[in-house]
C-alpha cells in the first residue's frame, strides 16, 4: 500500500479517534464533577466533619482519582483535532486551541492535587486538630483554580474550537450557536453557579457524538 494511501486512511480515522475520546472524557470529567458537588459541603468550615463521614471522602478519593484520566482523554482529543486540522490550520487559533486545551489541564491537575493534599492531611493528623483557616486556604484555593482559571480556559477552548470548525466546515450552525452560548455562560458566570461546570465535558460529548455519526461529512469536508 503507497504511502499516500496511508496517510489517507489515517486522516479518515482521526474524527472517530477524536469523538472517541471527547466521550471518555465527557464520562470522566462530568462523573468527577458531580461526585464533588454531592459530597463537599459549600461551607469549608464544615471540612471536619463531612471527612469523617465514609461516602463522601470516599466520593472525593474517587472524583480525584478520575481526573488524570479525564485529562489523558482530554489531551488525546485534542491531538486528534489538532491531526484533523492538518494543513488547515489557522495559526492564531490553533495557537488559542492548543495553549487553552494545555492550561485547562495544567490547572485541572493543580486543584485536583491542592483538594488531594488535604485528604492526605487528615489522613495524617486528626480532623480536629486541623484549623479551620488551612482547610479554608486549601478548598479556597482548589476552588479558585478549577472554577475561575481553569473553567475560563475551558470556555476560551470552547471558541477557539468553534470558530475552527466553522473555518473548516466540520460543525454544523446549529452547534455553532450552542457552542458560543456554552463559552459565554463559562467565562461570565461559572464562579456564582457551580453545577455550570458540567456545561463544559456536556459540550466535548456533544461536539463527539456528532463527530461519531457525521464522519462522512468531515471526511467530505476535508
Amino acid at each position: 500500500m503507497s504511502e499516500r494511501a496511508e496517510i489517507t486512511r489515517a486522516s479518515l480515522r482521526t474524527p472517530q479517534a477524536a469523538a472517541i475520546a471527547g466521550v471518555v472524557f465527557a464520562f470522566l470529567l462530568g462523573g468527577a464533577l458531580v461526585l464533588l458537588r454531592v459530597a463537599v459541603p459549600a461551607d469549608p468550615a464544615e471540612a471536619p466533619a463531612w471527612l469523617e463521614e465514609p461516602w463522601r471522602r470516599t466520593s472525593v478519593v474517587v472524583a480525584l482519582n478520575l481526573v488524570p484520566f479525564a485529562d489523558l482523554a482530554f489531551l488525546w482529543f485534542i491531538g486528534v483535532v489538532r491531526d484533523r486540522i492538518g494543513a488547515e490550520e489557522d495559526k492564531f487559533f490553533a495557537t488559542v486551541f492548543l495553549g487553552t486545551g494545555l492550561l485547562f489541564v495544567a490547572m485541572l491537575f493543580v486543584a485536583a492535587a491542592v483538594a488531594g493534599a488535604l485528604i492526605a492531611t487528615e489522613a495524617w493528623r486528626r480532623p480536629t486538630e486541623l484549623s479551620t483557616e488551612m482547610w479554608r486556604l486549601g478548598r479556597s484555593t482548589s476552588h479558585q483554580v478549577l472554577n475561575i482559571y481553569a473553567m475560563r480556559m475551558a470556555g476560551a477552548f470552547t471558541i477557539s474550537t468553534t470558530a475552527i470548525g466553522v473555518r473548516l466546515r466540520i460543525m454544523p450552525r446549529w452547534l455553532a450557536i450552542v457552542s458560543a452560548v456554552v463559552a459565554l455562560v463559562l467565562l461570565l458566570t461559572v464562579e456564582r453557579f457551580a453545577w455550570v461546570q458540567l456545561l463544559f465535558p456536556l459540550w466535548v460529548l456533544v461536539l463527539s457524538l456528532y463527530l461519531l455519526t457525521h464522519q462522512d461529512t468531515v471526511r467530505d469536508s476535508g
